[in-house]
């Protein structure tokens, strides 16, 4: 059943987003390729020697961790401080204004720092030892809240850190840590909250993915005919979100369990669609006042068949949408958060990501942006869904003000 349809009365403001992404590092060049339909996909076979893959690989330079204590040092935790060093003057104008806030940390990643760990399994096989510096805690999945916990009390001993905490429910892991700062604010517990995700890429995930036949050889292809499986990318993308009114605010969550199955989604897209239902109701919206609608659009067979069900029901009259994982590929427990940040973005600059791929006519039929001529004379509110294993859904819904 969905959770929480409450009408939201606290203010919930998204104010500009942190990104490091396959499409760059700062919100001009990402938007630029966003809206140019420019994908960061790079193909090698890094973690699939003989099968080179398509993968959304952050190519931007990464802060060195070599002087950060061992249990911190991973790659996904570099992600995490490259996007925080371009959040931190959003956080220090916040706190110059507001002495004395408590702040809240909510991150999502399913990936956490395994990748390191796999070089250090390898390692104790061939040498029988483990390499030096090795800490097993920076692959638990609570070493990323960890992680920027101890950043903001090496930098800021003087903030007021209410909580940090991190959640791992696969795909919807950082949509879920916006939703989850959302209930924070609501409910009081906190003034402000850095809220996000990140993941890395690694063996545990390609090579997971590529045995459930879920990867594709190819650039991905959302929604199209030939559609033949995914992409793998990485990133990181964080938001400082406050108890404030005016610029973007996340004012709807639908969050949902159809618990249909370990991997695949329920096929008639029952929970997905309870999950925009209860989005719309909770901003207190219809759905023909949505403007842009990004899909989760995986480009496997099923995620896109479930989906397109559960938007034409959702969205009776239709509404303009598309997926932008063929251009970053897909960022796992990062990509709830990133692509919030790429509706902030379309808010922003009043223009809908491209969708590249023609329809398969054997799905229900979208408005899919690639195909849609008509000018976007106004983008003023999204709606962003993110689909997990096991059947766990969610849908949040921003509005910029007028």
């Amino acid at each position: 059943m969905p959770l929480d349809v409450t009408p939201a009365q606290t203010p919930c403001r998204l104010h500009a987003p942190a990104l490091v992404c396959p499409l760059g590092d700062d919100l001009s060049t990402i938007a630029a390729r966003l809206f140019d339909g420019q994908h960061g996909l790079v193909r090698n076979d890094e973690y699939t020697p003989g099968r080179p893959l398509w993968l959304g690989t952050v190519t931007t330079p990464l802060p060195d961790d070599g002087d950060w204590p061992a249990r911190h040092r991973s790659r996904n935790n570099r992600l995490l401080d490259a996007a925080f060093a371009r959040l931190r003057p959003t956080l220090d104008d916040y706190l110059a204004s507001h002495p004395g806030a408590r702040l809240g940390v909510v991150l999502g990643t399913s990936t956490s720092g395994i990748g390191e760990t796999e070089t250090a399994v390898a390692h104790r096989a061939a040498s029988g030892q483990w390499p030096e510096p090795f800490h097993y805690c920076r692959h638990e999945i609570g070493a990323a809240s960890d992680f920027l916990a101890w950043r903001l009390a090496t930098e800021r001993p003087d903030i007021r850190l209410i909580t940090a905490y991190t959640l791992s429910t696969a795909c919807t892991s950082s949509a879920k840590a916006l939703a989850s700062a959302r209930r924070m604010l609501k409910a009081g517990l906190c003034d402000a909250v850095i809220a996000g995700g990140a993941d890395s890429l690694c063996g545990l995930t390609v090579n997971g993915f590529a045995a459930l036949e879920a990867v594709s050889d190819e650039p991905c292809r959302p929604f199209a005919e030939d559609r033949d499986g995914i992409n793998l990318g990485e990133g990181a993308a964080l938001f400082l979100v406050t108890a404030e009114p005016g610029g973007v605010q996340l004012s709807g969550c639908g969050e949902t369990s159809d618990a249909h199955h370990i991997s695949a989604p329920r096929p008639d897209g029952m929970g997905a669609l309870e999950a925009m239902r209860a989005a719309l109701e909770m901003a207190g919206l219809g759905p023909d006042q949505i403007d842009y609608l990004n899909l989760h659009g995986t480009a496997t067979r099923q995620n896109d068949s479930m989906e397109s069900r559960a938007v034409a029901q959702a969205f009776p009259d239709g509404v303009a949408c598309g997926s932008t994982k063929s251009l970053t590929g897909h960022t796992l427990g990062a990509c709830g958060a990133l692509e919030a940040a790429f509706c902030w973005l379309a808010m922003h600059h009043n223009r809908r990501p491209p969708h590249p791929h023609a329809a398969d006519p054997q799905l229900p039929a979208l408005s899919l942006c690639g195909s849609d001529t008509t000018p976007a004379t106004e983008v003023r509110r999204t709606l962003t869904n993110a689909f997990a294993f096991g059947g766990n859904n969610i849908a949040l819904v921003m509005e910029r003000a007028p």
